[in-house]
């Protein structure tokens, strides 16, 4: 598994723990997010720009 597929497994991990949970900020603080990220992430993914998530990382990482 490469680095790309890590980064966005993690990011549709939070969205997935949110949905199973039913609540996003039992979610986010049991993975160390905040509300607001996840809502960034949510319109991402809901966008089709998954893609974007590893961009964005790319960049602050640098």
């Amino acid at each position: 598994m490469n680095v790309e597929t890590k980064l966005i497994k993690s990011r549709l991990g939070l969205l997935g723990l949110a949905e199973e949970l039913g609540n996003i900020s039992l979610a986010c603080i049991s993975l160390g997010y905040s509300r607001e990220t996840f809502y960034f992430y949510k319109a991402l993914f809901a966008g089709g720009i998954e893609g974007a998530l590893l961009e964005m990382n790319l960049k602050n990482s640098m």
